[in-house]
Parts: structure tokens; C-alpha cells; sequence
């Protein structure tokens, strides 16, 4: 019998626990496990690096919420897109990535994996001409997409990008961040994996770091999985817990997020302070058409260009006050940050270097009227 997201939210992977009956998986606190005899360990588990029950059940979840075949879950976001890389690529070898895409994945890629042979080509990842331009036959393994896109809210034509990348023998990975797989499912659409910062919407209340992987495949999930043991960048069984928990309430969270989003995007489409709204559910946006068909709604996350430039761009960020001013996102309360500043600041001086008068805004699920007033003041 099939399900839908909320209900395979709440139960997939995660059964009451046979000895006790406990409805909520517990928390195996442990490093290592009794085994029957020597080269017999029960169950499988040997030592929690390798599998802790907690982190299968988040493992389990997360492949099915992704309509995938495997799930890997990792200490944090960058954990588990170094685990791709290390996988798929070998030096010689090239990746395509966006050219608005998220700071710490182009840190990953231009200070970390392009020292050890692996070449990086960033491109207009909604543009499937600009993406088929920087593909290098035979040594393009990845195209590396975002959608929507971080900081700039892109959207990425996903079975475009899939063709794109299947007809040179390459893989898509896609970062499902920002749109959480109660929003969209990559794999659905062509993707090979799909990437997720799981302490963002995933995780939901800015109290956990983590990662996870889904995949398409058994068998590249399988390969994965040696090296999410191999390097060893796994959660531990609290941090599992509290996102799987987290994981529970993504379905009626997000929707607040985007009933909220959308109010606010379409005041600050109207405000003389804003010179433009970056946001998929708004008409004007030139991805709103590829976002309807591939997105069951358009998200919790806008930016906005300030009229007045950099400097005013900073002096909204500081004035907003129930706007927190922090990095990250998908948390209940609402975030305010400045990304040349702040998240986007190692891409300062390159090719995905990010407007100066950008503010982005991750809107959480408070009262709508009261985040518009915040917004109001802050403006100026």
C-alpha cells in the first residue's frame, strides 16, 4: 500500500520499538555493540560508525519522503556533498555548478576538491543552453544543480538537466535544500542524487547539523554508503533523533513557510524601498512556470534587492528585530541576512560572487501580520 508524505513522514523507518513498544525510535547512545560470536554481531551492528538503529530509521525515512532507493545521513550538509565527490570523481575529472550556487559548496569545490585534480565550470544552472556549453564530454561526471537556487532563487529545469547530463554519461545531483522533499523530488524528475543540509527545513527548529543523501539507484547508494564508513563524517544517534523528529512536522511546517512567503513576497514586490523580488511564486519570476510544474508550492525563502544599494541593504538587516540576523535557514523563526557579507562571502571576487544590495530572508511560521510590521520598520 502506498502513502502520502505526512503519513510516511511520521512512520517510515520508524515502527514501535519491538522490546518495549515505544511509539518514538529511541536513542541508541552507543559506540560499539555485543556480538553472538566472533564475526556474529546481532542484527548487523558492530560499531555506530557503521550503523546505529537511530540513524537508520532517519536513513529509511528520508529515502522514502525522496522516493528513493538508498539514505545516508552525515554530520552536516558539506559532509555528505564530500562524499559525493570523493565517490563519483577522480582527478582529471570536471563538475558543472551553478553560478549563484549556495558559499560552501563553491568553498567545497574551488578551495578543497579543485587541489586534488577535480575541475569546476559554473553556469546559468536554469539555462540548459549556458549548462550544455560547459559540459566537457568524457570528463564531466557531474552536473551540480540547486533549485530553487542559493541566494539567488533559480530554478533549474530538473528532466532537462537530467537529459542534459545522462547523454554524456554523467550524474545530476541536486541540492533539495531550499525546497525540502515536501516541496519537490528530484529523483522523480531524473535525478541520480539529491543532496540535502538536513539542519535546515528538514530538521526545522535550528537545533541540529546534518546531512543526507538520497539515491536513485541500490547500487550507487551502496557505493555511498562504503564511503560515508570509509571517511567516517556521520551523525551521531542524538543528532538522528532530533532530526527525525524534526522530520515528523515537515509537511504542515512548510506549508506554513509558504503561506507566509508568499504574503510577504508579494508586499515586498510592492514596497518603493525594494528594487526586485526574488521569488518562484511570483508571475514575473522567470522560472514561476518550470517552479509550478515541478514544486508542489514555491517555498519559505525570498531575496530582495534594496533599493538604496549595499549600505541600505546592511541597514535593513540590522534594524529588523523579529527578522533574527543570522546564517542559515528552514527554522521556525524567521532569518534576515546579508549574503556578501555573511554566508556568500568566500564566493567575493568570483564568478558566483552575489550582489552587494542582496537580502535574503528565510521566513519561518510566525504570525504573518506581525513578520510584515518587522519588515515594515526595518525598511525604512
Amino acid at each position: 500500500m502506498s502513502h502520502g508524505f505526512e503519513t510516511l513522514a511520521i512512520h517510515a523507518g520508524q515502527e514501535p520499538e519491538a522490546r518495549t513498544g515505544a511509539v518514538v525510535p529511541p536513542i541508541f547512545q552507543t559506540s560499539t555493540y555485543a556480538q553472538n560470536a566472533v564475526g556474529d554481531p546481532r542484527l548487523g551492528y558492530e560499531y555506530s560508525r557503521s550503523g546505529n538503529p537511530t540513524r537508520d530509521a532517519l536513513q529509511e525515512c528520508l529515502a522514502a519522503l525522496e522516493g528513493g532507493q538508498v539514505g545516508l545521513t552525515f554530520a552536516s550538509g558539506l559532509a555528505a556533498e564530500d562524499a559525493v565527490l570523493r565517490t563519483v570523481c577522480r582527478p582529471g575529472d570536471h563538475v558543472v555548478i551553478p553560478d549563484d550556487a549556495y558559499g560552501g559548496t563553491y568553498r567545497l569545490f574551488a578551495r578543497v576538491a579543485q587541489r586534488w585534480g577535480v575541475s569546476w565550470t559554473p553556469a546559468r544552472i536554469s539555462d540548459l543552453d549556458a549548462v550544455r556549453a560547459a559540459l566537457r564530454p568524457g570528463q564531466t561526471k557531474i552536473i551540480w544543480a540547486e533549485t530553487p537556487t542559493n541566494p539567488l532563487l533559480g530554478i533549474a529545469d530538473l528532466a532537462g538537466l537530467a537529459t542534459l547530463a545522462h547523454d554524456v554519461d554523467a550524474l545530476l545531483v541536486v541540492d533539495n535544500t531550499f525546497a525540502s522533499p515536501y516541496l519537490q523530488q528530484p529523483i522523480a524528475h531524473g535525478a541520480d542524487i539529491v543532496v540535502h543540509s538536513t539542519t535546515k527545513y528538514v530538521g526545522g527548529h535550528s537545533d541540529v547539523v546534518g546531512g543526507a543523501l538520497v539515491t536513485a539507484s541500490t547500487a550507487l547508494g551502496e557505493e555511498l554508503r562504503y564511503h560515508q564508513n570509509a571517511m567516517g563524517a556521520v551523525n551521531g544517534p542524538f543528532d538522528a533523533w532530533l532530526t527525525l523528529r524534526g522530520v515528523k512536522t515537515l509537511g504542515v511546517r512548510m506549508d506554513r513557510h509558504c503561506d507566509n512567503a508568499e504574503r510577504i513576497a508579494e508586499y515586498l514586490s510592492k514596497h518603493p524601498a525594494v528594487a526586485q523580488v526574488l521569488y518562484p511564486g511570483l508571475p514575473d519570476h522567470p522560472g514561476h512556470e518550470i517552479a509550478a510544474k515541478q514544486m508542489r508550492r514555491f517555498g519559505g525563502m525570498i531575496s530582495f534587492r534594496a533599493a538604496g544599494g549595499e549600505e541600505h541593504a546592511v541597514q535593513i538587516c540590522n534594524r529588523a528585530k523579529l527578522f533574527v540576523l543570522a546564517e542559515s535557514l528552514g527554522g521556525v523563526e524567521s532569518l534576515i541576512e546579508h549574503p556578501a557579507r555573511m554566508t556568500h562571502a568566500s564566493a567575493a571576487g568570483s564568478a558566483l560572487e552575489v550582489p552587494a544590495d542582496l537580502v535574503r530572508l528565510s521566513v519561518g511560521i510566525e504570525t504573518a501580520d506581525d513578520l510584515l510590521a518587522d519588515l515594515e520598520q526595518a525598511l525604512g
